[in-house]
């Protein structure tokens, strides 16, 4: 405020010399009393103007600093399309935007299973996060949430060598599954019961990440292996087999979020609710059709993958509209239910089943604007 102050004494010295004393002036101030030059009503009014905005700047630009803020992504997710949103988010410029010097910080050993670990740890503020494994992190005594959405209804082929024909072709085989306490692997384990493939059926190999799912499919190690977009597009192109979607199988869930740990949004709400603001700009971008093309390059450049791909992944998602993304950042608190019932099912998780409530904190999004 000194600044400001210092500001405030120019622009009266400023607009004495532009309004300079007349003999009739209507109003006078004492300057022996009030320590500043006399002038007219005019020119004071105009130099108590300018000192109001000048101090009213200092103020704005002292509560609009910008706010570091690291957000850990697992390496699995880095080089698939699950990272969009973060990408879009950064590239676009909506974090920078918000006021954030946002930062992606991959936790090495960066799986799945460690990114709450990497909360805890303060290597990250905020982080990526498939809800099994916050629900899981949550019950061991986590205080970690999710505060946001990234994707509530992914789909994953299960893709399989060209000679494979059916899923009855698929006994005996060797699958590359993703972690079992994790939806990809809940929700592909239906699909194969649907057809009659029991858990005894296959033999399972355990790939984290569709990258490297799809790496062991293209070198003939993995039979099958669940693809998400644009692997599996990339597959059917080059004449591998796309036997099911998990769609067919599970209902609609929520997949990945965003988590904080309570105790430091408490303490951090600023960063969090400019976080929030900025991905919910990204949910926008991504969804109108005016930037496909920015979206295609986003995708393209960040997933090595043909603009032919990205192209379709993204009418995949939105032609009709499959739900895949949420529209801001809301929660589906019902979808993270379906999560929990899918653990319980699948024997993760203890009777009475636990409230969805539990792993969700909602406060913030309103907050950033999202409803």
């Amino acid at each position: 405020m000194h600044h400001a102050a210092g500001r405030g004494q120019v622009a009266l010295q400023h607009a004495e010399k532009h309004y300079p004393l007349s003999a009739t002036a209507p109003f006078h101030v004492n300057s022996a009393r009030a320590g500043i030059q006399v002038i007219p009503i005019l020119g004071y009014a105009f130099a108590c103007a300018l000192v109001l905005i000048l101090c009213t700047g200092a103020r704005s630009n002292a509560t609009a600093q910008v706010i570091s803020l690291r957000y850990g992504q697992a390496i699995s997710a880095a080089k698939s399309i699950f990272s969009l949103p973060i990408f879009v988010g950064e590239r676009e410029g909506f974090f920078s935007r918000a006021g954030l010097n946002f930062k992606i910080i991959i936790p090495i050993p960066g799986g799945s299973d460690k990114m709450i670990d990497a909360l805890h740890d303060d290597t990250v503020d905020v982080t990526h996060v498939a809800v099994p494994f916050l629900i899981r992190a949550a019950l061991n005594g986590s205080d970690a949430v999710a505060i946001a959405a990234e994707f509530t209804n992914p789909i994953y082929s299960l893709v399989a060598k060209p000679e494979i024909k059916s899923f009855a072709d698929l006994k005996g085989k060797l699958l590359g599954l993703a972690d079992e306490a994790g939806t990809i692997t809940i929700s592909t384990r239906k699909l194969l019961a649907m057809h009659g493939v029991g858990a005894k059926d296959v033999r399972v190999k355990i790939i984290e990440g569709t990258p490297t799912r799809w790496n062991c499919l293209k070198r003939g190690e993995c039979d099958a292996v669940p693809l998400g977009q644009p692997q599996d597009l990339i597959a059917r192109k080059e004449g591998f087999r796309v036997l099911g979607i998990s769609n067919d199988a599970v209902p609609d869930f929520l997949y990945t979020v965003t988590a904080v740990r309570k105790s430091w949004a408490e303490k951090n709400r600023d960063a969090v609710v400019r976080y929030l603001r900025g991905l919910s700009a990204a949910f926008k971008f991504i969804r109108d059709p005016a930037n496909r093309q920015a979206v295609i390059k986003t995708i393209v450049e960040t997933n090595a993958t043909p603009a032919d791909i990205a192209q379709q992944t993204l009418a995949f998602y939105f032609e009709p509209e499959r739900g895949v993304l949420p529209k801001q950042g809301e929660i589906n608190v019902k979808g993270l239910s379906q999560v929990i019932s899918f653990m319980g099912e699948a024997g993760l998780l203890k009777q009475p089943l636990p409230a969805a409530e539990r792993f969700v904190e909602l406060k913030y999004l309103p907050m950033a604007g999202v409803k």
